[in-house]
């Protein structure tokens, strides 16, 4: 029998028959690559460095638009501020003013009752002269202070003439009375001097035109 199991498997051979090996000696096929595998991890890599610096791009513009609204509601704020403070400044420029010159409404109320009570007149005007001074210095510690006028030459820049008195007492052009004072704001000129002014007589202006030395 073994004999010709021998005789059999040489002829197979012969033939060119495949003998089965056993599976030991079967060499294992090694599975095919996919050709696009190797692509797929730089192209993983870009989409994920693409979508941080999106996701980064967005937190910016986040934090700027937030940086703005905060400095426009500032800025609005501060815009507010300044606008109230000028309407008080403009609502209160006075009040120290006004507080300086109440005194001197006590003191004229002082006048005014003590002049009801009677008297020989003296008290009131010495009264009255009290009141005119502490408001004239109420007036000064504001920078207000008096325009010089009375015998002074008539200056059209701080006095306004009223009327033109004939005399021979003062120079001609010069100021010999006042009909209400003028006053200065430090450099500033709050109204003139409502004046009267001197001017030479008719009677001395004719003889100075007769002596005109230009009509000889």
């Amino acid at each position: 029998m073994a004999e010709e199991k021998r005789d059999e498997t040489d002829a197979a051979v012969a033939e060119g028959a495949t003998v089965d090996q056993p599976d030991a000696d079967v060499t294992a096929e090694t599975e095919p690559q996919d050709p696009a595998a190797p692509d797929e991890a730089p192209e993983h890599s870009e989409v994920e460095r693409l979508a941080g610096e999106l996701a980064a791009a967005r937190e910016e513009a986040r934090r700027l638009e937030d940086q703005f609204l905060r400095q426009a509601a500032e800025t609005e704020n501060y815009r507010k501020r300044v606008a109230r403070e000028k309407q008080d400044a403009v609502r209160y420029a006075n009040e120290s003013l006004v507080r300086d010159l109440l005194p001197v409404i006590d003191d004229l109320e002082r006048a005014v009752e003590h002049g009801r009570a009677g008297g020989n007149g003296q008290s009131l005007l010495d009264g009255i002269e009290l009141v005119l001074r502490t408001c004239l210095e109420a007036l000064q510690k504001h920078g207000v202070t008096q325009v010089t006028a009375k015998g002074e030459p008539f200056d059209p820049e701080k006095h306004e003439a009223f009327a033109q008195v004939e005399t021979a007492e003062h120079d001609a052009n010069t100021v010999v009375d006042e009909v209400h004072r003028g006053y200065y704001m430090g450099d500033r000129l709050l109204r003139p001097s409502l004046v009267s002014v001197a001017r030479t007589p008719a009677s001395e202006a004719g003889n100075t035109v007769e002596n005109d030395p230009a009509d000889d």
